[in-house]
């Protein structure tokens, strides 16, 4: 076993967590990293109403009673979702680990001490990072410039931000973006992290709500498969090389503003490549990482062998300096 400072604080077997991902975190999903020994993750503003959420919520538990957390995304919105009744579906629920990303997540913490919940920020600089320990959160997730979704600007890999990281947080870490294989895991934890976070690795599992055709491309991409979207408006997005993807680059580099690509980056219409499996669709999010995924496993299985692997990995480079002196 891969005992960490984050295992041994959110009570999980190993260091590996299914981040929310907005269509993809479902009850299926979540219970099976889980039952696995990993941390599965339910994305709240997937289900329509907090309403809803508690439903899930409940459904993952007739699959598996080891603990699972509840991802909540706070980004800025014309009309925004009404977090606080989402919060408190969480808390009602009796969940005691909640992701949080997009915002600061000072706002959501005193509900969530109240009640005893163990909160991960997901932020994309250490001096993030550093603002999330402040304001009193368990842990952190912190983002490559290689993962899917939102890297920040500072388009720092996570080969020096996870050890930059590791030499200024007090509390446990994760790394995330660039990892699907027991490599990253070893690595990672080399690198002063207390774990890993994988979106795209476990988009590329049985569990995973998507079309087969999504799942499809991934295996079939490799490293270079993906744009960054967005650059020219300071809100930059990794999301996969597509037709609408190149064609919403196009017209940004030619000096767009974000009315003119809005139609084609709705969120409906990546909603309808994950439902119907039309890659061409709309835009949708999957990280460099995807080179590295060749299959399409039980996410169960997906949480061993990374562990066993990792495992391997450490033992092996161990002996490169001959059997350790005896302790005592």
């Amino acid at each position: 076993m891969l005992t960490t400072r984050f295992t041994e604080a959110l009570g999980i077997e190993h260091p590996i967590v299914q981040g929310g991902m907005m269509w993809v975190g479902r009850a299926e999903l979540a219970a099976a990293v889980s039952e696995a020994g990993g941390l599965g993750m339910i994305t709240a503003l997937t289900q329509p109403t907090p309403a809803d959420l508690v439903k899930e919520i409940a459904r993952a538990r007739t699959l598996t009673d080891k603990p699972f957390g509840v991802n909540l995304t706070i980004l800025p919105s014309i009309n925004p979702p009404p977090y606080d009744e989402y919060r408190r579906a969480i808390v009602d629920s009796g969940v005691t680990i909640v992701e949080t990303a997009g915002s600061n997540p000072e706002p959501h913490m005193e509900l969530f001490r109240e009640h005893g919940v163990r909160v991960i920020h997901k932020c994309t600089s250490v001096r993030h990072a550093l603002k999330a320990e402040a304001v009193g959160v368990t842990a952190v997730s912190i983002d490559g410039f290689e993962c899917a979704g939102h890297p920040g600007e500072d388009d720092v890999p996570g080969l020096i931000l996870i050890p930059a990281a590791a030499d200024q947080l007090t509390i446990p870490f994760i790394a995330s973006g660039g990892f699907a294989d027991g490599r990253g895991l070893a690595a990672a934890l080399a690198l002063g992290a207390d774990g890993i976070n994988m979106g795209s690795r476990f988009m590329c599992t049985v569990e995973s709500p998507i079309a087969e055709a999504v799942k499809e491309r991934i295996v079939a991409a490799s490293e270079l498969d993906t744009n960054l979207i967005f650059r020219t408006l300071r809100n930059t997005a990794r999301v996969a090389k597509n037709a609408i993807s190149d064609e919403v680059v196009q017209i940004l580099n030619a000096g767009g503003q974000f009315e003119d690509v809005r139609p084609l980056v709705a969120g409906t219409r990546g909603r309808k490549v994950f439902e119907e499996g039309d890659l061409d669709a709309g835009i949708w999010t999957v990280g460099q990482v995807q080179g590295l995924i060749h299959d399409i496993p039980p996410a169960g299985e997906v949480v061993r062998r990374i562990v066993a692997q990792a495992e391997e990995i450490l033992r092996r480079r161990l002996t490169l300096f001959g059997d350790p002196a005896p302790v005592g």
